[in-house]
């Protein structure tokens, strides 16, 4: 049994998505079935095989940092400070000087600043070396999420950025849970961003076929478990939860959204795309044992559904390994359907939807979905959200190299 500092809970949640820059836009984004995904307008895509997305509409980095400050970040973790100043602003927690030491930021990215690394590379071969701006640097790095947090909001805990490809930020939500389960820290900013459109990354993607070949059709071009899938489309976004001991929240009366009770993460070992089933079926079971539950106890799972061939039959395979007979029953669904793979950011705001889906009693939908495929032939609530009592959900995050990382809410009860 474990004690009140042992419990970990959600105090607040933030996000910035393709179809919602806050949790509530997002969320009934999720609902309706609003696909996120459409033609690009970030850059020109002429020269470009690649002209679908889904973008971040109608953000504005400059109102939220100031012009000046906001030149000197990446869009990735200008995003990251939207959905954390939401997901801080929530919790109601305050940072001071009783307290700084004793908060962590833990982020996740998969692929950090390309943006501006491509721009200032571009730079220096067109204008020369001496024209490369004074921050591309610290734009370009993984961590500058990660410290862009630490910064605006007077942070001094431990801070880290983890850059487990798809699986960065239920990597870095995980270790938040087991620092502050082990006394180290008593909150945390948890979650991860990702901003990965620009032509060099998603040539980078493309050009290795990963990436939906449907780019005449946008809005029906992800569509995970479909037999006619393709490939994952690119998004951008932000996603961060505050965390709390149960003991730490309740001390400042704070309101408890859900309880995060298990995490499992392993590495396949194997191939550097094709992932493998045992490696994100143990992820799963890892993130049961800890929590303390069995595979008929979860009511609700949203899956790490990419919408490429390979990755949506060998997560059925997975769920079917894990859940036996139960696999048939429980409701599974992508929201990448609508919000485009967001890789490293993509763990939290799909944990984001799961504290959702118990709170609200709705399972969004996996749309799209219209031709099935014999290999995918569980229920993955096609095209519509579901109303369904869910008390405890699970998500799926699997990525390049083979970093699997699942986690576990309950609904909170005293």
């Amino acid at each position: 049994m474990l004690n009140e500092n042992q419990r970990i809970v959600i105090t607040g949640m933030g996000a910035v998505s393709p179809v919602g820059n806050s949790v509530a836009e997002m969320w009934e984004g999720f609902v309706t079935g609003r696909q996120g995904v459409d033609f690009i307008t970030l850059f020109d895509t002429a020269e470009s095989e690649v002209k679908i997305a889904a973008e971040v509409k109608g953000f504005d980095a400059g109102a939220l940092l100031g012009a000046k400050e906001a030149r000197k970040l990446d869009r990735f973790a200008q995003l990251a400070y939207a959905a954390a100043k939401e997901a801080l602003a929530q919790s109601g927690l305050t940072i001071d000087a009783r307290n700084t030491h004793r908060i962590g930021v833990l982020t996740g990215s998969g692929t950090g600043g390309t943006t501006a690394l491509t721009n200032e590379h571009k730079v220096m071969l067109q204008r020369g070396a001496r024209r490369v701006g004074p921050f591309a640097m610290p734009m370009m790095l993984i961590d500058s999420s990660c410290g862009v947090l630490t910064i605006q909001f007077g942070i001094r805990g431990p801070s880290a950025n983890y850059a487990t490809a798809c699986a960065s930020a239920a990597t870095a939500i995980g270790e938040a849970m087991e620092m502050i389960r082990a006394g180290r820290i008593d909150a945390a900013l948890a979650g991860g961003s990702e901003s990965p459109i620009n032509p060099f990354a998603l040539a980078a993607f493309n050009n290795m076929g990963a990436l939906s070949t449907f780019n005449d059709d946008p809005q029906r071009a992800s569509r995970p478990f479909d037999a006619t899938r393709s490939g994952f489309v690119a998004g951008e976004g932000a996603g961060f939860l505050t965390l709390e001991s149960l003991a730490h929240a309740r001390a400042r009366g704070a309101n408890v959204l859900a309880e995060i009770v298990g995490y499992g993460a392993t590495s396949d070992a194997g191939h550097i795309t094709t992932p493998d089933v045992n490696g994100a079926a143990r992820s799963m079971q890892l993130a049961l044992q800890q929590a303390g539950l069995a595979p008929e106890d979860v009511d609700y799972i949203n899956a790490h559904g990419t919408s490429t061939p390979i990755n949506d039959s060998n997560e059925t395979k997975a769920i079917k390994l894990v859940f036996g007979e139960a696999a048939a029953r429980v409701p599974i669904s992508s929201t990448k359907s609508m919000t485009g793979h967001l890789l490293g950011a993509t763990g939290a705001l799909e944990l984001i939807a799961c504290v959702k889906a118990i709170e609200t009693g709705v399972i969004p939908p996996t749309v799209n979905y219209r031709t099935p495929d014999a290999e995918c032939d569980l229920n993955y609530v096609p095209n519509g959200a579901i109303s369904e009592e869910v008390n405890i959900a699970m998500s799926n995050a699997f990525g390049f190299f083979g970093h699997n990382a699942c986690l576990i809410v309950k609904r909170f009860v005293e």
